[in-house]
């Protein structure tokens, strides 16, 4: 599980079938780097999320082979 930032969306009017309904964000990662995450739970612009990535992100969709590799699993509401 890594954390980052939504720093944008991502659109596409064509997609593979089995790609389910839902947001395809652009994630800054803490520490460098950025991935395309697909994003369950409708987090907006500049919130800080925590992603899953690989298997255990495409295994979270029942019935379906999704081809997602990155989850948004979470928001942070604060740090301690």
């Amino acid at each position: 599980m890594v954390k980052g930032r939504v720093i944008g969306r991502v659109w596409s009017t064509k997609r593979v079938a089995t790609l389910p309904q839902g947001g395809l964000l652009e994630v800054e990662i803490t520490g460098g780097g950025r991935v395309i995450a697909f994003d369950p739970l409708g987090c907006a612009d500049e919130e800080e999320v925590l992603i899953t990535q690989g298997s255990v992100a495409a295994a979270y969709f029942e019935g379906i082979k999704a081809p997602v590799d990155a989850l948004i699993i979470g928001s942070v509401d604060e740090h301690s």
